[in-house]
C-alpha cells in the first residue's frame, strides 16, 4: 500500500557503516564509526516487571496473556542515546516485552530472539503476545521471545502528530485529486501533518530513521547478554534487520526474514510495485471468490467482479456509504479496507461480505476493516502507527516528489493496478514538504562476513512482492542471504505455510541451514 497508509513493507535506509554500537572505531571502508556509547548505557540492568495492557499509542488492548505454558509476559524500558553522534546527550527509553524459554532437561537455552513485525510503526510490545501463543512456542522453548517498540514508535518516544478527531477526517480525506483544486487541496493537507508532527514531536524526527533503530538493535543485544543477535523480521523488520547485518556483520547470529521488502527499489519504484502487488493479490481474491454462494458479484468471470469494485470506488469519490459507526465510508477508508483484508487470506471470506454490504449501501464492514489497519480504537482514539510510519520513512528516504511527478507516472500507476494505482501513485508525496531531510534514496544492506540469513518471498504477497526476497538475498551477498520461496497467499509466510515452518524451525533451534532456492508449496 502507499507510504501513507501503514503498509507493513516499508523500506529503509541507512548510510556509511559503523561499528558496533558499544566499541567506537571505523568500518572496513575506514569511514569513522559513531562514538561509542556510554558506559551507563552498555551497563544498563533492565527492571523486568508484570506488563500492563498496551497504551492507546501502542495500539490498545488487553493485558498480555499467558503464554499456553503458563510463562509470563515481562516489560522493561531500555535507555539508548536519541543521537548517537552524541551518545553522552539526551536518551530516550525503549519499551520492551519479553517470555522467558524454559529448556528442558538437556535442551541449550539459545538466548534471546527479538521479533520486528513491520510497519515502520507497529509495536513489538502489544504484537508480539498476540502472535507467539499460536506460532512460536517451539522456538519459546529455547529462546526468551523478545518484542520492543523502536524508537518512535508506541512508548519508544512515540511520534505524535494530530489528534483523534483531526486524524479521522485527514484519514477520510480524498487521497487523489482528479483536479487541481483537489490537488490544492491535499498539498495544504500534506503541508498542515508535516507542520503538526513537527510542532509535537520536533525533537525525535531527525533520529528515528532505520540506522538509529538497528544500533538499538545492537545494544539491545548487549544489554540482554547474547554475544550475537538473533533475529526474526517481518515485513518493514526485513528492512532493519537488513540495516542492522550491514553495520554489524560480525554480530549477526541466526537471522530470519519473512514478507521481504526490496532494498534496490526507492519510494516512487516500490509503490509501483506494490500497486501491482495488490492488483494481483485482488485478482487471486476474485478467482477464489467465484467459487463461493456468498461472492458479492454475479456470474463467474472474477473480470465482472474487478469492475463492480471500480465502479464501488470511483462511486465513492463523490457519494460515501453510510455506516453504523456514524463515520461515512470514503473512498480512500474503503481503499484501506480492501488492502488490509487482503494482507492475510483467511480475512477473505470477510472480505467478500464486505463488499457485498458495499453493493447494497453499507460500508460497516470495510470501515471496520480501515480502522483496524489504522489502529483505530473503540473509544476513538489511535495507536500511533500512522505517525510514526511516515516520521521512520520520511528520515530514512531522500527523494521528495512533486505533483508534476505523479501526473507524469499516474499512466503506468494505472495501468499496475486499475484499482489501486492513483491511490500509490499519490502515496509517493508522503515526505514532501517533510521538516526533516531523508538519508538516502535506496538502501545498502551488503553483510560481508555475516552468518546466513532466511529470506523469505510468497508468491501472493501483497504488500511485498515475491521478488523482493530474491534481491534482498542477492544484495546481502553470496554466502549471507538464503533465498527460500512459498507458494501461496498473504503477507507473511512462518506459521501458516507448514513447509517454510518447519525449515525455520530447524535453522533456528539446531542451526540447519535449508538449501538456497528451495521452494515450499
Amino acid at each position: 500500500m502507499p507510504r501513507t497508509a501503514v503498509a507493513l513493507a516499508s523500506l529503509a535506509v541507512l548510510a556509511a557503516a559503523t561499528v558496533t554500537a558499544c566499541d567506537p572505531g571505523t568500518d572496513a571502508g575506514g569511514t569513522t564509526a559513531t562514538p561509542s556509547v556510554p558506559a551507563t548505557l552498555v551497563e544498563q540492568k533492565l527492571n523486568w516487571t508484570a506488563c500492563p495492557a498496551p497504551s492507546t499509542a501502542q495500539g490498545g488492548g488487553d493485558k498480555p496473556e499467558k503464554l499456553p505454558d503458563g510463562t509470563k509476559w515481562q516489560c522493561s524500558t531500555m535507555k539508548a542515546p536519541l543521537d548517537y553522534a552524541d551518545p553522552d546527550g539526551r536518551t530516550i527509553d525503549l519499551a520492551l516485552i519479553r517470555a522467558k524459554a524454559a529448556p528442558g532437561s538437556g535442551e541449550e537455552h539459545l538466548g534471546s530472539l527479538i521479533f520486528n513485525f513491520g510497519g515502520p510503526g507497529g509495536s513489538g510490545v502489544s504484537m508480539l503476545p498476540l502472535f507467539a501463543g499460536d506460532d512460536y512456542m517451539e522456538l519459546h522453548e529455547r529462546y526468551d521471545l523478545v518484542g520492543f517498540d523502536p524508537r518512535g514508535v508506541g512508548d519508544s518516544a512515540g511520534v505524535q502528530c494530530l489528534d483523534p478527531k483531526v486524524m479521522d477526517a485527514w484519514l477520510a480525506a480524498d487521497v487523489s485529486p482528479d483536479d487541481a483544486a483537489e490537488e490544492k487541496a491535499r498539498t495544504l493537507r500534506a503541508r498542515s501533518y508535516a507542520q503538526a508532527c513537527e510542532s509535537n514531536s520536533g525533537a525525535v524526527l531527525e533520529h528515528v530513521g532505520t540506522q538509529e533503530a538497528a544500533r538499538d538493535l545492537d545494544l539491545m543485544r548487549h544489554v540482554l547478554g547474547d554475544r550475537k543477535l538473533n533475529y526474526f523480521g517481518i515485513s518493514y523488520g526485513t528492512q532493519l534487520g537488513g540495516v542492522y547485518a550491514h553495520l554489524f556483520p560480525e554480530k549477526v547470529g541466526r537471522v530470519v526474514f519473512d514478507a521481504v521488502v526490496d532494498p534496490t527499489e526507492n519510494i516512487l519504484a516500490s509503490g509501483l510495485g506494490q500497486a501491482k502487488g495488490f492488483q494481483k493479490a485482488l485478482r487471486n481474491f476474485l478467482e477464489d471468490c467465484v467459487k463461493h454462494d456468498s461472492c458479492f458479484f454475479r456470474g463467474k468471470d472474477p473480470a465482472r467482479g474487478e469492475k463492480d469494485v471500480i465502479t464501488l470506488i470511483e462511486r465513492l469519490d463523490e457519494h460515501p456509504l453510510a455506516t453504523e459507526f456514524k463515520r461515512p465510508l470514503t473512498q480512500s477508508l474503503a481503499l484501506d479496507g480492501i488492502a488490509a483484508a487482503l494482507y492475510d487470506k483467511e480475512a477473505w471470506m470477510w472480505l467478500r461480505g464486505a463488499l457485498a454490504s458495499a453493493a447494497e449501501g453499507d460500508g460497516t464492514m470495510l470501515l471496520v476493516f480501515s480502522d483496524s489497519l489504522r489502529q483505530r480504537t473503540d473509544e476513538g482514539g489511535y495507536g500511533n502507527i500512522n505517525d510514526a510510519n511516515t516520521a521512520v520513512n520520511c528520515a530514512d528516504y531522500k527523494d521528495r516528489y512533486t505533483t508534476d511527478d505523479v501526473r507524469r507516472h499516474l499512466p503506468e500507476f494505472r495501468k499496475a493496478s486499475p484499482v489501486f494505482g492513483d491511490w500509490m501513485a499519490w502515496g509517493v508525496l508522503q515526505c514532501t514538504g517533510w521538516p526533516v531531510d531523508g538519508h538516502a534514496p535506496t538502501v545498502e544492506v551488503a553483510a560481508d562476513g555475516a552468518g546466513p540469513i532466511l529470506v523469505i518471498g510468497n508468491t501472493g504477497d501483497p504488500a511485498t512482492p515475491v521478488e523482493g526476497a530474491k534481491k534482498m538475498a542477492d544484495e546481502l551477498g553470496e554466502g549471507v542471504g538464503v533465498h527460500l520461496t512459498v507458494d501461496g497467499e498473504g503477507h507473511g509466510t512462518y506459521g501458516v505455510n507448514d513447509c517454510l515452518t518447519g525449515l525455520v524451525d530447524k535453522y533456528l533451534l539446531d542451526g540447519t541451514v535449508p538449501k538456497n532456492d528451495t521452494t515450499c508449496s
